[in-house]
């Protein structure tokens, strides 16, 4: 059965990823960037990851906190999908065997 409620989160999501996109697309489309402001640009993704993950750093957790140093050693060594990958299994691993 269909949960309904996800379906149209889901959806919604999507619609507002889409709009943001388009949104950015045609206010920037006419404009000649300067370096700087292009500098800035190209930071935005990264910055929001790091929103996304900078709660890990700020826990209790002994296997979280295990697995954000091997992540930034695997970061620091491999490429993205490796260290991607690595990441997750690893701190599966460790939230298993760690978790109390």
């Amino acid at each position: 059965m269909i949960d309904f409620s996800a379906l149209f989160t889901i959806m919604a999501m999507a619609v507002v990823t889409y709009i943001t996109r388009v949104t950015g697309y045609l206010l920037l489309r006419n404009r000649i960037l300067s370096p700087r402001m292009t500098k800035v640009l190209e930071a935005i993704p990264g910055c929001v990851l790091i929103a996304v993950i900078a709660p890990a750093f700020a826990t209790n957790n002994v296997a979280n906190l295990i697995a954000v140093v091997l992540t930034l050693l695997l970061a620091s060594r491999f490429s993205l999908l490796i260290t991607v990958v690595g990441s997750v299994v690893m701190t599966a691993l460790l939230r298993h065997f760690l978790s109390f």
